[in-house]
């Protein structure tokens, strides 16, 4: 199978059939006299989809609705309620440029701080205004130069352009585990928290070793009769040290909002030249940041052999790193054990690893993360000459700067293929994307058209030089990670994050196609309820819960 690390000219040529590069758009009869009023679709109400609004808003443009599938804001910090719960970057970092958050109350803040932040800038924002609570996106079809949006109600609504703000976190990925189907006790995953089911005095599996088990198990040790943490993978732990600020801290903070201006760039500068840098090849940092993981497993694991079974096999930072205190110290105690046995089935009364041994279990927690390289599917998108983006991504995801995909005219995403997301800031990579992506619509204004698209030229250029810079990173060095797609490939951003906000920060018109829409393309836009045992361009109404 030919990988998206292996394209060439000629393989996207074939993978966007008919989808060449279109140069000069043909000549049309102008609707420039036309008053077309720009219907924006934002998909999700997370994260990216509140800044999306904010900065839609912003540039002017009113006709925004967003779809949220879910029934309240926050995306990834909605769905994630599991006890222990925090963001690994600093707090005053994991804000918006334009609203500091004095209320932080920790270095590394928990997840109901971060949510209650997002509600308050989605409320203070007025953001509500354009959302649509419950309804979620099923298809996407580009016809008669428009976007027809097929939501979960069976409604057809068109879209002159469309901004997916999905995110990548929000799947739970379930392991293939024979049996998983068969346990008689309470299962769930972490992103899917059961608060009903009280777990004092419960025998716990936990499979699962990420950073969201390192959360978890000092959080179930204090309260579970028994914590078992099945691991296929050891994990590199950063000792981060997370200061609690103290009531005068913050209300200092609360007088003086700049004072949290200037903590979110002390911080974004420190990861940038520290964390950022080693991940994409520097090795003195590389060397350093895994000492001091290795450091911190010989001075809180004192059995050689746990430490031993400790120990990564592969480089810090191939993996997302780990940011935290108290996952060792959890581990040693005398209700929790490691199991490193690869799991065989699960079974009615708990989890049987590959040596016979049953691990009988009242409860079993997923902790193994999410459909990553999902990115909005599994929405189905149909884009020019009828080609799906199942196709267009059938040997691996990519897109022209992490934003826009060639055959898919004003369609964009925020946090797609490429987007330095390694080991810092999301809502940093989601402003600097949200900016290049008016920066095309302003071209495309300027231009006089009404369409635009990535060329396949400028994508398949772009993707070879990422890749072929992908070699220098720690990713990969060894490990198989959330990173990595089916494919073996890993659509990051190999470089520095400056370096990718001075390449976003002005579009080069060269690098896309422009057209008009004809007369004939030019539909009214309209809303229309389909019955619900229809099908939409083959797509059934029946949506992934």
């Amino acid at each position: 199978m030919m990988m998206v690390s292996n394209h060439s000219e000629k393989d996207f040529a074939v993978v966007f059939s008919s989808l060449a590069d279109i140069g000069e758009p043909s000549r049309v009869i102008s609707v420039s006299k036309i008053d077309i009023s720009t219907r924006i679709l934002v998909i999700g109400a997370g994260m990216s989809g509140i800044l999306a609004t904010i900065k839609l808003r912003e540039a002017g443009y009113r006709q925004i609705k967003v779809y949220e599938k879910a029934s309240a804001v926050g995306g990834t910090w909605r769905d994630n309620t599991y006890p222990g719960l925090k963001c690994d970057v600093p707090a005053h970092m994991f804000t918006y440029s334009f609203a500091p958050n004095p209320a932080y109350t920790t270095r590394f803040p928990n997840g109901s701080e971060i949510r209650d932040y997002l509600e308050r800038v989605y409320h203070e924002y007025n953001v509500g205004e354009h959302v649509l609570f419950n309804k979620a996106i099923v298809s996407l079809h580009f016809e008669q130069g428009q976007w027809c949006a097929l939501d979960s109600d069976g409604v057809v609504e068109a879209f002159d352009m469309v901004i997916c703000a999905t995110g990548i976190l929000h799947h739970p990925e379930f392991p293939a585990i024979e049996g998983i189907e068969t346990f008689q006790g309470t299962s769930f995953h972490t992103a899917r928290w059961n608060h009903t089911e009280n777990l004092t005095g419960k025998r716990i599996g936990v499979i699962g070793s990420g950073a969201t088990a390192a959360q978890i198990v000092p959080e179930l040790v204090r309260i579970g009769k028994q914590v078992t943490l099945f691991q296929r993978t050891p994990q590199w732990i950063f000792p981060m040290p997370n200061k609690v600020y103290s009531e005068s801290e913050v209300a200092r903070i609360r007088r003086s909002p700049s004072l949290a201006t200037r903590l979110r760039h002390r911080y974004s500068k420190i990861f940038q030249y520290t964390f950022a840098r080693a991940v994409i090849g520097n090795k003195l940092l590389q060397t350093a940041i895994e000492a001091f993981c290795r450091n911190h497993l010989n001075r809180k694991v004192k059995d050689p052999v746990l430490r031993k079974r400790l120990t990564p096999d592969y480089r810090a930072g191939c993996k997302r790193l780990i940011f935290g205190k108290g996952f060792y110290q959890a581990l040693q105690q005398p209700n929790a054990s490691l199991e490193t046995t690869p799991i065989s089935t699960i079974e009615p009364d708990g989890i049987r690893t590959e040596d016979g041994k049953l691990h009988a279990c009242d409860v079993i927690v997923y902790a193994t993360g999410f459909k990553a390289h999902a990115y909005m599917r599994p929405m189905r998108v149909v884009g020019r000459e009828n080609q799906s983006l199942d196709d267009a991504w059938k040997q691996g995801a990519f897109a022209h700067r992490s934003t826009s995909i060639p055959g898919f005219p004003n369609f964009f995403i925020l946090f797609g293929p490429y987007s330095p997301i390694g080991n810092y800031s999301a809502i940093s990579v989601a402003e600097v994307q949200i900016k290049y992506v008016l920066e095309q619509l302003c071209e495309l204004k300027k231009s006089g058209n009404d369409l635009i698209e990535p060329l396949v030229s400028a994508t398949v250029q772009l993707t070879e030089q990422m890749n072929k810079a992908m070699k220098k990173t720690v990713w990969i060095s060894g490990c198989n990670s959330w990173y990595m797609n089916e494919q073996g490939n890993t659509p990051m951003w190999p470089w520095t994050f400056e370096r990718y906000e001075r390449d976003m920060s002005q579009v080069n018109p060269r690098e896309f196609v422009m057209s008009k829409r004809t007369l004939a393309d030019v539909g009214s836009i309209h809303t229309a309820k389909l019955p619900a045992d229809r099908l939409v361009h083959g797509v059934p109404t029946q949506i992934d819960p």
